[in-house]
């Protein structure tokens, strides 16, 4: 840029400090111009109200710093020497350029207008501006991120075949507290979790609740289940890629950066994918498909499976390194039938929340109902429960074989919550040949318990 170029106008009055303070507040940008008067202005500006501001003098020193550093806008003069500002950007786009770009130009002409809307310039400001001008633009790119990856996110959440997972966890028996306690001291570390258990069980809440207690709560909680991916697109879906076709496309690790990646049915992640997932887990960087340059990444991983890892690595069909990555922290979650004195809840909150949904009246949950709940042994665990207490609540009227006296023929037998709990402990204390230890493993609860129900029952 030659020194006979129009330049900015003074800053604005104090009295406009703040007003973009939201918007730039986490922003990293990268100003590029070879005149130093261009770059001490806009950084003066700028450096008060965003995150980082770092300089280059020339398209090639800015090359340098996209190579090392993620930014999140690039503001670019078009005039200098050696390549236009125009150029670099579209050399930039083919090699990986993951920033939002801002033009500066002192001809506003069609043809430069056109061919920064064609490599994708997000905006663009005429020389002489003011700096609430450059202020503008940089939180219009800001807001205009947000709002796409807002957009993104709930589109795929829409998408996605399981809303159920959106609750709490729920229940009161001795495993889920454990688990509730386990989730809480993990909550603010950065450790990746594994939660283990059959389908249905309830990982993806338990998954939900380790980000809402944690310091990422207020970020992006991505849910991705591996099983429906396709093995072609995978890398594509989760890293992102370039073309030269349609440019840049970002994949969910980036939608989530700054929250909670939650990859469940891990085991079903085609093994080339997990070579590339178990560098990103080591280095929480990424380089998407098609591009040179590598993107920072600010991710919790949280992994599912609801199948025997240990024996998915035997059979080489799962990575041994990347399970040993992820196997930090292990929870696994009970099945339903474990748990039966948190059936009641659960119906409950089923019966009210379904009812809300659906715009229909809630059926009575007595004693005798959640008595015969408590006796099936609910081989789909918590997800079976829901999809029942919705199919009664569309045909009005419970199974037979859950149904309360008086609905059905036959004898109702007199049972109480805690006759089953007792009668499942006896009946799991049988199959381990009185080994109070491992019926406690079994359980999910401590050998504490089970002496205690034994003294108490004067088994």
């Amino acid at each position: 840029m030659n020194d006979h170029s129009p330049r900015p106008t003074d800053p604005p009055a104090s009295g406009e400090e703040g007003a973009f303070g939201t918007a730039l507040a986490n922003a990293s940008i990268l100003i590029v111009d070879d005149e130093p008067g261009m770059r001490n202005f806009l950084s003066r500006v700028l450096s008060p109200r965003c995150r980082r501001i770092e300089q280059a003098a020339s398209a090639e020193a800015a090359s340098k710093l996209l190579d090392t550093h993620h930014f999140d806008i690039v503001i670019l003069d078009n005039i200098m020497p050696g390549q236009s500002g125009l150029d670099w950007l579209s050399e930039q786009r083919r090699v990986g350029f993951f920033a939002e770009a801002i033009l500066m130009t002192a001809y506003a002409d069609l043809e430069t207008a056109i061919q920064a809307l064609r490599v994708g310039a997000a905006d663009f400001v005429l020389k002489p501006f003011r700096s609430n001008q450059i202020l503008n633009a940089v939180a219009r790119c800001m807001d205009q991120k947000r709002l796409q990856r807002e957009n993104f996110l709930l589109k795929y959440e829409l998408l996605s075949e399981d809303h159920s997972g959106r609750g709490r966890l729920l229940g009161r028996s001795p495993r889920i507290e454990d688990i509730r306690q386990m989730i809480g001291r993990l909550a603010p570390l950065p450790t990746p979790v594994l939660f283990t258990g059959e389908t249905g069980t309830g990982k993806e809440i338990a998954a939900r609740t380790l980000h809402a207690m944690s310091d990422r709560a207020a970020k992006p909680f991505v849910p991705v289940n591996c099983a429906t991916l396709s093995p072609d697109d995978a890398a594509s879906a989760l890293f992102g890629h370039v073309t030269d076709a349609d440019g840049r496309k970002d994949g969910l690790l980036v939608h989530a950066s700054g929250g909670t990646l939650f990859l469940d049915e891990i085991a079903d992640l085609p093994l080339p994918v997990q070579a590339t997932l178990l560098r990103v887990i080591e280095e929480n960087r990424i380089r998407p498909l098609g591009a040179e340059r590598e993107v920072p990444l600010n991710l919790r991983f949280v992994f599912a499976s609801n199948t025997d890892l240990e024996a998915k690595v035997a059979e080489k069909r799962f990575r041994a390194d990347l399970y040993h990555r992820i196997n930090v922290m292990q929870i696994p979650m009970p099945p339903l039938r474990d748990r039966v004195g948190d059936i009641g809840e659960l119906a409950q909150m089923f019966m009210q929340k379904l009812s809300a949904q659906l715009g229909l009246p809630p059926l009575p949950l007595d004693e005798q109902v959640i008595l015969r709940l408590a006796r099936y042994d609910w081989p789909g665990n918590v997800r079976e429960l829901r999809n029942l207490v919705e199919r009664v609540l569309i045909l009005r009227e419970f199974p037979p074989e859950f149904a309360a006296a008086g609905t059905v023929a036959g004898p109702e037998p007199v049972e109480s919550l805690q006759a089953v709990e007792r009668q499942h402990i006896l009946t799991v204390l049988t199959a381990c040949d009185g080994n109070r230890a491992e019926a406690a493993r079994r359980l999910g609860v401590s050998r504490k318990t089970i002496d205690r129900k034994c003294a108490m029952w004067d088994v």
